[in-house]
């Protein structure tokens, strides 16, 4: 079976990045024992990561670099802003175990868009937010293995995306 649309594939891989002026940094590693799965074709990775793979079978290698550009995109500071504090309380009281330095926090704009923005600084004019992905302005540099591929259940190509590894994750 090979890495192509409406597949679920399974990788183990090292990525490495790069901001440009301390050259490349160990960022993660997925292990075999608990690959990544996604579906392909489905644009749950970047486009160029899913070219390295697209055509191997369980057992190959791939390597694959990708610039900032076709990454995340360059840095933007316009993604930094101050959130007032009282916009953080539950139930009337202020959360504190909710607004603590690099806390990745799941919000939504005033359009309804979701995002997610980590806390990078608490004082006295708000919660400080960063809502760039956190690999925006690094170029990315993946080496990994093929480690399983199976046919996506009908319910994971409706839905666009992976229901855990044998199709059994529930939300």
């Amino acid at each position: 079976m090979k890495a192509e649309k409406d597949k679920v594939v399974a990788v183990a891989y090292i990525l490495k990045v790069d901001d440009g002026e301390s050259g490349q940094e160990l960022y993660e590693t997925v292990g075999e024992d608990s690959p990544f799965y996604f579906l392909f074709g489905h644009q749950n990775v970047l486009p160029k990561f899913e070219e390295a793979i697209a055509g191997k079978a369980a057992g190959e290698t791939f390597s694959v670099s990708i610039d900032f550009e076709n990454a995340y995109g360059d840095y933007d500071d316009a993604k930094k802003t101050i959130i007032p504090k009282a916009n953080f309380k539950e139930d009337g009281k202020k959360n504190r175990d909710l607004l603590k330095v690099g806390n990745v926090i799941p919000m939504q704009d005033d359009k309804g868009n979701q995002m997610r923005g980590e806390i990078t600084k608490v004082d006295y004019r708000g919660v400080h937010m960063d809502f760039n992905p956190p690999l925006a302005g690094y170029d990315l540099f993946f080496e990994g293995k093929i480690i399983a591929i199976r046919e996506a259940q009908p319910v994971e190509i409706e839905h666009g995306h992976v229901h855990g590894p044998d199709g059994h994750h529930h939300h």
